[in-house]
């Protein structure tokens, strides 16, 4: 009994030893990339792009130089799409400004531009947040850093 507890121990373990490799394979190939949207990316990289719930709708006031504030909505829908939505708060005309179109990635897959918009066009894409950024398309920095963030509407 004590002989075949110790086999049965002993094939235990080297199952689990053997299960636990990292790498996974296909075909009988190792996979080293994922594939998200014809791109590929390294299995251990972790970017907004490919780990984040990004897509929905997100609304702000942003500072405005000669008003009381830019009422910003922007929604980033399927197939690269966004809708964009804005305000200027305090003007005689209080009109809706509506662009939409498509947006891209940058490299680092946390970056999203919004093309055929005036730049500043750039969102840095965070956990149910978009940070405005600057027109170089660096994170704005200061006292008033809090205000050029877009939080994500959760139903």
């Amino acid at each position: 009994m004590k002989t075949f507890l110790s086999s049965f121990i002993f094939i235990i373990s080297i199952t689990l030893l053997f299960s636990c490799n990292p790498r996974s394979e296909q075909n009988g190939e190792e996979i080293d990339e994922i594939v998200v949207d014809d791109e590929m990316f390294a299995p251990d990289e972790h970017n907004a792009r490919i780990s984040l719930d990004y897509e929905g709708i997100y609304e702000g006031v942003l500072p405005c130089a000669d008003c009381e504030g830019i009422e910003t909505t922007i929604e980033i829908g399927p197939s690269y799409s966004f809708t964009k939505k804005t305000i200027y708060l305090g003007k005689d005309n209080d009109s809706i400004q509506e662009s939409s179109g498509t947006y891209s990635w940058n490299d680092g897959g946390n970056t999203i531009t919004l093309e055929g918009v005036e730049s500043p066009n750039q969102y840095f894409v965070g956990e149910n947040l978009l940070f405005h950024l600057d027109m170089e398309g660096n994170r704005i920095t200061g006292d008033l850093a809090d205000n050029y963030t877009l939080r994500k509407k959760i139903d």
